[in-house]
Protein backbone atom coordinates (compact mmCIF):
# COMPACT_ATOMS: atom_id res chain seq x y z
CA UNK A 1 0.00 0.00 0.00
CA UNK A 2 1.42 3.23 -0.88
CA UNK A 3 2.27 6.27 1.83
CA UNK A 4 -0.48 8.33 0.26
CA UNK A 5 -3.28 5.58 0.02
CA UNK A 6 -2.48 4.61 3.78
CA UNK A 7 -2.64 8.74 4.65
CA UNK A 8 -6.00 9.00 2.96
CA UNK A 9 -7.50 5.83 4.49
CA UNK A 10 -6.26 6.29 7.84
CA UNK A 11 -8.22 9.84 7.78
CA UNK A 12 -11.35 8.30 6.31
CA UNK A 13 -11.09 6.36 9.41
CA UNK A 14 -10.49 9.33 11.86
CA UNK A 15 -13.62 11.13 10.27
CA UNK A 16 -15.58 8.33 11.80
CA UNK A 17 -18.02 8.18 14.56
CA UNK A 18 -16.40 6.88 17.45
CA UNK A 19 -19.40 4.53 17.56
CA UNK A 20 -18.32 2.93 14.37
CA UNK A 21 -14.95 2.54 15.93
CA UNK A 22 -15.10 0.43 18.80
CA UNK A 23 -18.45 -1.65 19.00
CA UNK A 24 -20.86 -1.18 21.79
CA UNK A 25 -20.96 -4.64 24.40
CA UNK A 26 -23.97 -5.71 26.00
CA UNK A 27 -24.64 -8.24 28.53
CA UNK A 28 -28.18 -9.63 29.23
CA UNK A 29 -27.75 -11.83 32.06
CA UNK A 30 -30.08 -14.20 33.44
CA UNK A 31 -30.85 -15.50 37.34
CA UNK A 32 -31.48 -19.22 37.90
CA UNK A 33 -31.93 -20.21 34.53
CA UNK A 34 -31.40 -23.72 33.41
CA UNK A 35 -29.32 -25.11 30.25
CA UNK A 36 -32.73 -26.85 29.30
CA UNK A 37 -34.69 -23.67 29.42
CA UNK A 38 -34.43 -22.02 25.84
CA UNK A 39 -36.02 -23.56 23.18
CA UNK A 40 -32.43 -23.28 21.24
CA UNK A 41 -31.11 -25.27 23.91
CA UNK A 42 -33.81 -28.32 23.76
CA UNK A 43 -36.48 -26.92 25.27
CA UNK A 44 -40.18 -27.56 24.26
CA UNK A 45 -42.62 -26.24 26.99
CA UNK A 46 -41.35 -22.83 26.80
CA UNK A 47 -41.22 -20.02 24.50
CA UNK A 48 -38.12 -18.42 23.07
CA UNK A 49 -38.54 -16.99 19.52
CA UNK A 50 -36.12 -13.50 20.05
CA UNK A 51 -33.18 -15.97 21.58
CA UNK A 52 -33.42 -18.52 19.55
CA UNK A 53 -33.41 -15.68 16.59
CA UNK A 54 -30.35 -14.46 18.28
CA UNK A 55 -28.61 -18.13 18.38
CA UNK A 56 -29.72 -18.49 14.71
CA UNK A 57 -27.99 -15.02 13.47
CA UNK A 58 -25.08 -15.63 15.73
CA UNK A 59 -23.14 -18.45 17.85
CA UNK A 60 -24.56 -20.39 20.44
CA UNK A 61 -21.76 -22.24 23.31
CA UNK A 62 -22.78 -25.76 24.30
CA UNK A 63 -19.66 -26.00 26.71
CA UNK A 64 -19.96 -22.49 28.59
CA UNK A 65 -19.37 -22.70 32.49
CA UNK A 66 -20.00 -19.70 35.08
CA UNK A 67 -16.53 -18.81 37.87
CA UNK A 68 -19.47 -20.45 40.49
CA UNK A 69 -22.75 -21.75 40.76
CA UNK A 70 -23.78 -19.56 43.23
CA UNK A 71 -25.61 -15.79 42.47
CA UNK A 72 -22.53 -13.20 44.03
CA UNK A 73 -20.00 -15.17 43.27
CA UNK A 74 -20.69 -15.63 39.42
CA UNK A 75 -20.83 -12.37 39.11
CA UNK A 76 -18.24 -11.64 40.29
CA UNK A 77 -16.22 -13.51 38.30
CA UNK A 78 -18.05 -12.33 35.22
CA UNK A 79 -17.22 -8.34 36.10
CA UNK A 80 -13.95 -8.98 36.78
CA UNK A 81 -12.39 -12.23 34.80
CA UNK A 82 -11.25 -13.56 38.02
CA UNK A 83 -12.08 -16.73 40.36
CA UNK A 84 -14.62 -15.29 43.13
CA UNK A 85 -12.01 -16.52 45.72
CA UNK A 86 -9.00 -13.90 44.24
CA UNK A 87 -12.36 -11.08 44.92
CA UNK A 88 -13.40 -13.23 48.44
CA UNK A 89 -16.66 -13.05 47.04
CA UNK A 90 -17.04 -16.81 47.15
CA UNK A 91 -20.76 -17.48 47.67
CA UNK A 92 -23.76 -15.25 48.11
CA UNK A 93 -23.92 -11.52 49.81
CA UNK A 94 -26.90 -11.90 51.79
CA UNK A 95 -28.98 -8.67 53.38
CA UNK A 96 -26.87 -8.57 56.61
CA UNK A 97 -23.27 -8.23 55.62
CA UNK A 98 -21.03 -5.35 54.73
CA UNK A 99 -19.06 -7.94 52.75
CA UNK A 100 -18.58 -6.80 48.80
CA UNK A 101 -16.91 -6.71 45.64
CA UNK A 102 -13.50 -4.21 46.59
CA UNK A 103 -13.45 -1.25 45.00
CA UNK A 104 -9.61 -1.70 44.22
CA UNK A 105 -10.93 -4.66 41.59
CA UNK A 106 -11.25 -3.33 38.40
CA UNK A 107 -14.52 -4.30 36.95
CA UNK A 108 -15.33 -4.36 33.35
CA UNK A 109 -17.33 -1.17 33.16
CA UNK A 110 -14.21 0.27 34.70
CA UNK A 111 -12.54 -1.14 31.60
CA UNK A 112 -14.85 -0.08 29.29
CA UNK A 113 -14.67 3.79 30.92
CA UNK A 114 -11.14 3.91 30.47
CA UNK A 115 -11.92 2.95 26.76
CA UNK A 116 -14.60 6.08 26.68
CA UNK A 117 -18.08 4.28 26.65
CA UNK A 118 -20.91 5.11 28.39
CA UNK A 119 -22.06 2.47 30.93
CA UNK A 120 -25.10 1.57 32.62
CA UNK A 121 -26.21 -1.05 34.59
CA UNK A 122 -30.35 -2.40 34.81
CA UNK A 123 -30.91 -4.84 37.40
CA UNK A 124 -29.79 -7.16 39.82
CA UNK A 125 -26.66 -6.27 41.82
CA UNK A 126 -25.78 -8.41 44.12
CA UNK A 127 -21.95 -7.67 45.16
CA UNK A 128 -22.43 -5.24 47.89
CA UNK A 129 -25.16 -3.38 50.00
CA UNK A 130 -24.27 -0.52 51.31
CA UNK A 131 -24.07 2.80 48.88
CA UNK A 132 -20.17 3.08 48.77
CA UNK A 133 -19.88 -0.17 46.96
CA UNK A 134 -22.75 0.18 44.37
CA UNK A 135 -22.23 0.04 40.76
CA UNK A 136 -22.33 3.67 40.40
CA UNK A 137 -18.45 3.31 42.33
CA UNK A 138 -17.63 0.67 40.44
CA UNK A 139 -17.44 1.84 36.73
CA UNK A 140 -21.12 2.51 36.13
CA UNK A 141 -22.51 5.70 35.11
CA UNK A 142 -25.92 4.46 35.34
CA UNK A 143 -27.94 1.97 37.67
CA UNK A 144 -31.66 1.17 38.11
CA UNK A 145 -32.46 -2.05 40.10
CA UNK A 146 -32.40 -4.56 42.96
CA UNK A 147 -29.23 -4.65 45.63
CA UNK A 148 -29.72 -7.83 45.86
CA UNK A 149 -31.59 -11.38 45.09
CA UNK A 150 -35.63 -10.60 45.18
CA UNK A 151 -35.84 -12.54 48.41
CA UNK A 152 -33.49 -10.39 50.02
CA UNK A 153 -34.01 -7.53 51.65
CA UNK A 154 -35.93 -5.83 54.70
CA UNK A 155 -36.77 -9.18 56.78
CA UNK A 156 -37.50 -12.89 55.60
CA UNK A 157 -41.39 -12.69 53.88
CA UNK A 158 -43.63 -15.74 54.01
CA UNK A 159 -44.51 -17.57 51.57
CA UNK A 160 -48.05 -15.77 51.24
CA UNK A 161 -46.30 -12.30 50.60
CA UNK A 162 -43.93 -13.71 48.34
CA UNK A 163 -46.94 -14.35 45.92
CA UNK A 164 -48.40 -10.91 46.56
CA UNK A 165 -45.05 -9.51 45.43
CA UNK A 166 -43.63 -9.10 49.36
CA UNK A 167 -40.22 -10.13 49.17
CA UNK A 168 -38.51 -7.47 50.78
CA UNK A 169 -36.56 -5.86 47.81
CA UNK A 170 -34.89 -2.50 48.09
CA UNK A 171 -35.28 -1.17 44.28
CA UNK A 172 -32.24 1.18 43.81
CA UNK A 173 -32.25 4.60 41.23
CA UNK A 174 -28.79 5.70 40.93
CA UNK A 175 -27.45 6.16 44.33
CA UNK A 176 -30.74 6.12 46.50
CA UNK A 177 -33.76 3.71 47.51
CA UNK A 178 -36.49 4.16 45.74
CA UNK A 179 -38.74 1.67 46.92
CA UNK A 180 -39.00 -0.95 49.45
CA UNK A 181 -41.12 -4.09 48.24
CA UNK A 182 -41.84 -2.74 45.03
CA UNK A 183 -44.30 -4.90 42.51
CA UNK A 184 -42.14 -7.12 40.76
CA UNK A 185 -44.04 -8.45 38.32
CA UNK A 186 -43.32 -4.99 36.61
CA UNK A 187 -39.38 -5.97 37.40
CA UNK A 188 -38.36 -7.24 33.75
CA UNK A 189 -40.48 -4.62 32.19
CA UNK A 190 -38.83 -1.92 33.76
CA UNK A 191 -35.41 -3.21 33.29
CA UNK A 192 -36.31 -3.35 29.45
CA UNK A 193 -37.25 0.02 29.14
CA UNK A 194 -34.32 1.33 30.90
CA UNK A 195 -32.20 -0.20 28.73
CA UNK A 196 -33.84 0.64 25.83
CA UNK A 197 -33.84 4.27 26.89
CA UNK A 198 -30.22 3.78 27.40
CA UNK A 199 -29.63 2.83 23.77
CA UNK A 200 -31.36 5.07 22.62
CA UNK A 201 -29.56 8.36 24.38
CA UNK A 202 -26.35 6.76 23.89
CA UNK A 203 -26.37 5.82 19.85
CA UNK A 204 -24.11 8.21 18.93
CA UNK A 205 -21.22 7.34 21.22
CA UNK A 206 -20.23 3.54 22.19
CA UNK A 207 -21.06 1.91 25.83
CA UNK A 208 -21.59 -1.07 27.85
CA UNK A 209 -24.70 -2.38 28.89
CA UNK A 210 -25.42 -4.74 31.45
CA UNK A 211 -28.75 -5.80 32.09
CA UNK A 212 -28.80 -8.38 35.23
CA UNK A 213 -31.77 -9.43 35.52
CA UNK A 214 -33.96 -10.31 39.00
CA UNK A 215 -35.62 -13.45 37.04
CA UNK A 216 -36.22 -16.70 36.97
CA UNK A 217 -34.78 -16.57 40.42
CA UNK A 218 -37.66 -17.12 43.07
CA UNK A 219 -40.10 -16.19 44.41
CA UNK A 220 -40.94 -15.97 40.77
CA UNK A 221 -43.48 -12.97 38.94
CA UNK A 222 -44.46 -12.17 35.65
CA UNK A 223 -46.36 -9.35 34.43
CA UNK A 224 -50.11 -9.82 33.36
CA UNK A 225 -49.42 -10.29 29.36
CA UNK A 226 -47.15 -13.11 30.01
CA UNK A 227 -48.90 -14.69 33.39
CA UNK A 228 -50.61 -17.91 32.47
CA UNK A 229 -49.44 -18.10 28.98
CA UNK A 230 -46.67 -20.64 29.13
CA UNK A 231 -46.91 -24.65 29.16
CA UNK A 232 -44.66 -24.38 32.17
CA UNK A 233 -46.68 -22.66 34.20
CA UNK A 234 -45.27 -19.49 35.92
CA UNK A 235 -41.56 -20.43 35.47
CA UNK A 236 -42.15 -20.73 32.02
CA UNK A 237 -43.99 -17.53 32.26
CA UNK A 238 -40.94 -15.52 33.51
CA UNK A 239 -38.55 -17.20 30.91
CA UNK A 240 -40.87 -16.03 28.21
CA UNK A 241 -41.12 -12.72 29.39
CA UNK A 242 -36.68 -12.09 29.70
CA UNK A 243 -37.05 -13.53 26.23
CA UNK A 244 -39.45 -10.70 25.24
CA UNK A 245 -37.33 -8.54 27.24
CA UNK A 246 -33.69 -9.66 24.95
CA UNK A 247 -35.89 -9.47 22.05
CA UNK A 248 -36.79 -5.26 22.97
CA UNK A 249 -32.78 -4.68 23.40
CA UNK A 250 -32.02 -6.12 20.02
CA UNK A 251 -34.84 -4.37 18.33
CA UNK A 252 -33.96 -1.36 19.74
CA UNK A 253 -29.73 -1.46 18.13
CA UNK A 254 -31.42 -2.64 15.21
CA UNK A 255 -34.12 0.42 14.99
CA UNK A 256 -30.97 2.75 15.79
CA UNK A 257 -28.38 1.34 13.44
CA UNK A 258 -26.22 -0.01 15.32
CA UNK A 259 -26.72 -3.46 15.71
CA UNK A 260 -24.22 -4.49 13.23
CA UNK A 261 -21.84 -2.54 15.81
CA UNK A 262 -22.97 -4.15 18.93
CA UNK A 263 -21.82 -7.57 20.60
CA UNK A 264 -24.76 -8.71 22.92
CA UNK A 265 -24.77 -11.87 25.05
CA UNK A 266 -26.86 -13.68 26.66
CA UNK A 267 -26.20 -16.38 29.61
CA UNK A 268 -27.26 -17.09 33.35
CA UNK A 269 -25.47 -16.47 36.53
CA UNK A 270 -25.65 -20.06 37.45
CA UNK A 271 -28.11 -23.53 36.88
CA UNK A 272 -31.34 -24.44 37.78
CA UNK A 273 -32.75 -24.24 41.46
CA UNK A 274 -33.70 -28.01 42.06
CA UNK A 275 -35.28 -27.20 45.27
CA UNK A 276 -37.84 -25.57 44.68
CA UNK A 277 -39.06 -27.92 41.93
CA UNK A 278 -42.10 -26.44 39.19
CA UNK A 279 -40.45 -22.91 40.48
CA UNK A 280 -37.21 -24.11 39.38
CA UNK A 281 -35.63 -24.72 35.78
CA UNK A 282 -34.69 -27.67 33.87
CA UNK A 283 -30.39 -28.35 33.75
CA UNK A 284 -31.10 -30.67 30.59
CA UNK A 285 -29.25 -33.92 30.09
CA UNK A 286 -27.33 -32.60 33.30
CA UNK A 287 -26.99 -33.79 36.60
CA UNK A 288 -27.27 -30.89 39.86
CA UNK A 289 -27.97 -27.54 39.93
CA UNK A 290 -27.35 -24.17 41.93
CA UNK A 291 -25.07 -24.46 44.44
CA UNK A 292 -23.59 -27.55 43.24
CA UNK A 293 -20.25 -28.33 40.82
CA UNK A 294 -21.71 -30.83 39.11
CA UNK A 295 -22.65 -29.71 35.20
CA UNK A 296 -26.20 -28.85 36.39
CA UNK A 297 -24.79 -26.11 38.34
CA UNK A 298 -22.09 -24.83 36.27
CA UNK A 299 -22.86 -24.98 32.82
CA UNK A 300 -25.39 -22.49 31.55
CA UNK A 301 -26.37 -21.31 28.14
CA UNK A 302 -24.21 -18.42 25.68
CA UNK A 303 -25.22 -16.63 22.84
CA UNK A 304 -23.52 -14.01 21.30
CA UNK A 305 -24.70 -11.66 18.41
CA UNK A 306 -22.52 -9.82 16.58
CA UNK A 307 -24.57 -9.21 12.63
CA UNK A 308 -21.79 -8.80 9.65
CA UNK A 309 -18.85 -10.21 12.41
CA UNK A 310 -19.71 -13.68 13.41
CA UNK A 311 -20.75 -16.32 11.11
CA UNK A 312 -24.55 -17.01 11.50
CA UNK A 313 -25.90 -20.33 12.84
CA UNK A 314 -22.57 -21.47 14.57
CA UNK A 315 -22.06 -23.37 17.40
CA UNK A 316 -19.07 -24.05 19.56
CA UNK A 317 -18.49 -27.06 21.55
CA UNK A 318 -15.26 -25.45 23.17
CA UNK A 319 -15.16 -25.72 26.60
CA UNK A 320 -15.26 -21.83 27.90
CA UNK A 321 -15.85 -19.48 31.25
CA UNK A 322 -17.23 -16.42 32.18
CA UNK A 323 -13.72 -15.45 33.21
CA UNK A 324 -12.76 -15.86 29.55
CA UNK A 325 -14.99 -12.89 28.72
CA UNK A 326 -12.83 -10.21 30.10
CA UNK A 327 -9.81 -10.97 27.75
CA UNK A 328 -12.35 -11.66 24.69
CA UNK A 329 -14.38 -8.34 25.14
CA UNK A 330 -11.48 -6.53 25.43
CA UNK A 331 -9.51 -7.48 22.67
CA UNK A 332 -13.07 -7.37 20.32
CA UNK A 333 -13.40 -3.67 21.49
CA UNK A 334 -9.47 -3.07 20.18
CA UNK A 335 -7.79 -2.70 23.70
CA UNK A 336 -4.11 -3.18 24.62
CA UNK A 337 -4.87 -4.17 27.96
CA UNK A 338 -7.12 -6.59 29.23
CA UNK A 339 -5.68 -5.87 33.20
CA UNK A 340 -5.02 -8.91 35.44
CA UNK A 341 -7.45 -11.52 34.82
CA UNK A 342 -8.28 -15.38 34.91
CA UNK A 343 -9.19 -16.04 31.38
CA UNK A 344 -8.42 -17.13 28.17
CA UNK A 345 -8.79 -14.84 25.21
CA UNK A 346 -11.20 -17.25 22.78
CA UNK A 347 -11.94 -14.07 19.71
CA UNK A 348 -10.63 -16.67 16.96
CA UNK A 349 -13.51 -19.03 18.17
CA UNK A 350 -16.13 -16.48 17.63
CA UNK A 351 -14.78 -14.24 14.50
CA UNK A 352 -12.11 -16.28 13.03
CA UNK A 353 -12.16 -20.41 13.21
CA UNK A 354 -14.09 -22.02 15.21
CA UNK A 355 -11.12 -24.89 15.71
CA UNK A 356 -8.52 -22.36 16.36
CA UNK A 357 -5.83 -23.43 18.86
CA UNK A 358 -6.42 -21.56 22.05
CA UNK A 359 -4.46 -21.82 25.39
CA UNK A 360 -6.12 -24.92 27.00
CA UNK A 361 -5.98 -24.59 30.79
CA UNK A 362 -7.27 -26.46 33.80
CA UNK A 363 -10.39 -24.92 35.20
CA UNK A 364 -11.08 -25.28 38.82
CA UNK A 365 -15.04 -25.80 40.34
CA UNK A 366 -15.22 -24.09 43.43
CA UNK A 367 -17.86 -24.19 46.59
CA UNK A 368 -16.82 -21.50 48.99
CA UNK A 369 -13.28 -21.83 49.04
CA UNK A 370 -12.84 -25.37 48.33
CA UNK A 371 -11.80 -26.75 45.06
CA UNK A 372 -14.55 -29.71 43.84
CA UNK A 373 -13.44 -30.63 40.63
CA UNK A 374 -11.04 -29.58 38.09
CA UNK A 375 -12.01 -29.88 34.35
CA UNK A 376 -9.33 -30.05 31.54
CA UNK A 377 -10.27 -30.37 28.07
CA UNK A 378 -13.22 -33.24 27.75
CA UNK A 379 -12.02 -34.52 31.45
CA UNK A 380 -13.44 -33.67 34.75
CA UNK A 381 -11.43 -35.18 37.97
CA UNK A 382 -14.26 -34.59 41.18
CA UNK A 383 -12.21 -34.77 44.08
CA UNK A 384 -13.67 -35.92 47.10
CA UNK A 385 -15.80 -33.86 49.08
CA UNK A 386 -19.28 -33.17 50.90
CA UNK A 387 -21.97 -32.25 48.71
CA UNK A 388 -24.13 -30.02 51.39
CA UNK A 389 -26.71 -28.63 48.40
CA UNK A 390 -27.61 -31.89 47.00
CA UNK A 391 -31.58 -31.12 46.77
CA UNK A 392 -33.55 -34.05 48.98
CA UNK A 393 -35.81 -36.42 46.95
CA UNK A 394 -38.43 -36.39 49.21
CA UNK A 395 -38.84 -32.55 49.65
CA UNK A 396 -38.46 -30.80 46.96
CA UNK A 397 -40.82 -27.66 47.02
CA UNK A 398 -43.73 -27.09 44.94
CA UNK A 399 -45.59 -23.64 44.00
CA UNK A 400 -42.87 -21.70 45.05
CA UNK A 401 -42.67 -23.62 48.41
CA UNK A 402 -38.63 -24.15 49.40
CA UNK A 403 -37.35 -27.99 49.43
CA UNK A 404 -35.02 -29.01 51.26
CA UNK A 405 -30.97 -30.05 50.70
CA UNK A 406 -29.09 -32.97 52.39
CA UNK A 407 -24.97 -33.63 52.80
CA UNK A 408 -24.63 -36.72 50.32
CA UNK A 409 -20.73 -37.83 50.27
CA UNK A 410 -19.43 -37.57 46.59
CA UNK A 411 -16.27 -40.05 46.37
CA UNK A 412 -13.78 -39.10 43.66
CA UNK A 413 -14.63 -39.71 40.19
CA UNK A 414 -13.48 -39.06 36.81
CA UNK A 415 -16.00 -38.35 33.80
CA UNK A 416 -15.11 -37.65 30.17
CA UNK A 417 -17.83 -35.13 29.82
CA UNK A 418 -18.37 -35.69 25.70
CA UNK A 419 -19.22 -39.42 26.27
CA UNK A 420 -21.02 -39.04 29.36
CA UNK A 421 -22.22 -35.74 30.26
CA UNK A 422 -24.08 -36.30 32.91
CA UNK A 423 -21.36 -37.41 34.92
CA UNK A 424 -22.77 -41.38 35.71
CA UNK A 425 -19.54 -43.32 34.98
CA UNK A 426 -16.52 -43.42 37.00
CA UNK A 427 -13.76 -43.93 35.01
CA UNK A 428 -10.94 -43.87 37.23
CA UNK A 429 -9.72 -47.57 37.38
CA UNK A 430 -9.60 -47.11 33.50
CA UNK A 431 -7.66 -44.41 33.02
CA UNK A 432 -5.07 -43.62 36.22
CA UNK A 433 -2.88 -41.55 34.26
CA UNK A 434 -6.06 -39.07 33.46
CA UNK A 435 -6.41 -38.80 37.05
CA UNK A 436 -2.91 -38.09 38.44
CA UNK A 437 -2.79 -35.36 36.08
CA UNK A 438 -5.53 -33.80 36.89
CA UNK A 439 -4.73 -34.33 41.01
CA UNK A 440 -1.41 -32.83 40.09
CA UNK A 441 -3.46 -29.44 38.26
CA UNK A 442 -5.49 -29.11 41.35
CA UNK A 443 -3.03 -29.01 43.98
CA UNK A 444 -1.33 -26.48 41.85
CA UNK A 445 -4.84 -24.04 41.81
CA UNK A 446 -4.92 -24.87 45.84
CA UNK A 447 -1.69 -23.44 45.71
CA UNK A 448 -1.98 -20.72 43.52
CA UNK A 449 -5.33 -19.43 43.84
CA UNK A 450 -5.74 -20.22 47.30
CA UNK A 451 -3.43 -17.83 48.09
CA UNK A 452 -4.85 -15.33 45.95
CA UNK A 453 -2.09 -14.72 43.52
CA UNK A 454 -2.61 -12.91 40.35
Amino acid sequence: MSSKLAAILLLLTSLLPAAAQKPNVVIIFVDDLGYGDLGCYGATDIRTPNLDRMAEAGMRFTDFHVAAAVCSASRAALLTGKYPLRTDITGVISANTRRALPLEETTLAERFKELGYATGIFGKWHLGNTPDVWPTRQGFDEWYGTIGSNDMGKGRPSLEQRRIGKAGVELVDQDHVASVNPDQSQLTRRYTEKAVDFIGRNKEKHFFLYVPHNMPHTPLFASERFLGKSKRGIYGDVVEELDWSAGEILKALKQHGIDRNTITLFSSDNGPWLIFGNHGGSAGPFSGGKKQTMEGGMRVPLIIHWPGHIERETTCNHFANAMDLTPTLMTMVGSKSPGAHDGRDITPWILKDRNAAVEERPFFHFWERDIQSVRLGDWKLRLAHTDTQAPNPASIGMDGARGEVMEVKRPQALFNLIMDPGETTDLSAKYPEKVDDLMKHAKAGRTSILQKKD
